[in-house]
């Protein structure tokens, strides 16, 4: 019985202190950051393509579907996230590395508004475009590959626009040019 009352107890603690025993973190807006686990998805598994447009944060108008022919990075981040920030300089580090051979990348800010999310583009020199998530109807074209309650999530589209890989939580420059290159490879 007194086992019990603990465990509300440190559920308790844990949320107070801004952490989740999912590894994430309650403070401003709630996620559920997971650890990084990559998802591979083989060439023949793999799902119909991804289907995303809308306006980008500086106003003009993409498609996804422009971009096929090229591996895709597709990111869902948001300024509230912690590791999202933390994230976004590799992002854009990958970005610099990978766009000179087509490799496109795409933003999804979801749970935001435009002016936090553009601050954040402009903090971190964020030069790919993105996408503000209006109501979760993007996410929501993802197919679950990406949860609004996981972000960051990440995921490696192959040049016809299928998801190839994923990766739940923060990823790294390394790790980007490494799944496009097994993706494209």
């Amino acid at each position: 019985m007194r086992r019990r009352r603990l465990v509300p107890i440190a559920l308790v603690a844990l949320l107070a202190t801004g952490c989740t025993p999912f590894g994430g973190s309650t403070s401003g807006t709630s996620f559920v950051s997971k650890d990084g686990t990559i998802t591979m998805v083989a060439a023949g598994e793999r799902n119909a393509p991804i289907e995303v447009s809308g306006q980008t944060l500086d106003g003009s108008r993409l498609d996804l579907a422009s971009l096929r022919g090229h591996a895709v990075v597709l990111n869902v981040w948001g300024s509230w996230c912690g590791p999202c920030r933390k994230e976004a300089p590799d992002l854009q580090a990958a970005y610099a590395k990978l766009q000179p051979s087509g490799v496109g990348f795409l933003g999804i800010a979801v749970r935001d508004d435009a002016g936090s999310a553009q601050a954040m583009q402009r903090t971190f020199g964020i030069t790919y475009p993105s996408l503000l998530d209006d109501g979760g109807n993007l996410l929501l074209a993802l197919r679950g590959a990406a949860s609004a309650s996981a972000v960051p999530t990440t995921l490696v589209l192959d040049g016809q626009g299928r998801v190839a890989a994923s990766v739940s939580g923060p990823t790294t420059t390394q790790t980007l040019v490494d799944l496009v290159g097994q993706v494209t490879g």
